[in-house]
């Protein structure tokens, strides 16, 4: 079986295909209905583990969670147990706030206890949420405001620091400025789903950051099946750059590294397609 490529963060291994959460916890940016039952099947320590033991099948060992209080830390220590390899975690973690944190900065005391909590955890690359990031963005000067002491504090815990964001401005802010951080998550999709400018401009924010780009809600939730979302991650993303997909089952996790692999591969797909009735005029006979 083909090993997926790598790139680097860091210093830090990380697979190009990243094992996404929300799907695990029941975020699935639809109704209220459906996420209450995708987390009901979903959302159990096992039922995730077996998901990710898939994907470690096919070197995908990297791992995107708010990594607080579910069931996901228990789920990647069973996948460990279970196939004897590491995983790479990212956590994109929270920071208490208050009306006054963009002009008197964070309280350090709770930064400190977020990251110590992320350590005992098992992360490798530590990254404000975009509730935590992009609430710091100042279009006015530029800048991010008050994230260089956290990632100050993330460097000192030996874990790597980086943004999540869902504001094209944060790349090229934290760019211009130098702050030390290491990758960016940012949304990429073809139908512009929780982007917000247009697909080619963010295409074009990716392809002149400085540092690799984890992008995530590849199938916009869902709404782009994933030979249509995949062939087009995969085509518009530098080498360097990720893709991170969600998943509710052991079957999706192994049809989306088939697929990726033979997109990277620049070879047609041999997936089964999926079989209705009204195709039966063009099914081979």
């Amino acid at each position: 079986m083909a090993m997926f490529p790598r790139t680097d963060v860091g210093g830090v291994s990380v697979s190009r295909l990243i094992i996404g959460t929300n799907w695990f916890l029941g975020y699935t940016h639809s109704t209220h209905a459906q996420s209450r039952t995708n987390s009901e099947r979903v959302n159990h320590r096992d039922v995730v583990a077996d998901i990710i033991e898939a994907f470690v099948e096919y070197g995908v060992d990297s791992i995107m969670c708010p990594h607080t209080d579910t069931v996901i830390p228990e789920a990647i220590e069973e996948a460990r147990q279970r196939t004897g390899k590491p995983l790479v975690v990212i956590s994109t973690f929270g920071i208490p706030m208050t009306p006054r944190t963009a002009l008197d900065g964070f309280d350090l005391g709770d930064v400190a206890r977020v990251l110590d909590a992320d350590v005992a955890r098992g992360v490798d690359i530590a990254m404000p949420h975009q509730s935590v990031t992009d609430v710091m963005l100042d279009k006015c000067s530029r800048e991010l405001r008050q994230i260089a002491p956290v990632c100050a504090m993330i460097r000192e815990r030996n874990m790597v620091p980086g943004l999540s964001t869902h504001a094209p401005e944060t790349v090229i802010y934290a760019d211009e400025s130098g702050l030390d951080v290491e990758s960016y998550i940012q949304p990429f999709n073809l139908m512009g789903f929780l982007m917000q400018v247009e697909v080619d401009w963010i295409a074009r924010i990716i392809q002149n950051a400085k540092k690799p780009v984890m992008t995530i809600k590849s199938m916009a939730a869902g709404q782009v099946r994933p030979f249509q979302a995949l062939t087009f991650s995969w085509n518009a993303l530098r080498p360097c750059d990720m893709v991170t997909v969600g998943t509710s089952s052991v079957h999706e996790a192994r049809e989306l590294c088939d697929m990726s692999l033979d997109i990277l591969a620049r070879q047609p797909t041999t997936q089964e397609l999926q079989r209705t009735r009204s195709k039966a005029s063009i099914s081979p006979q």
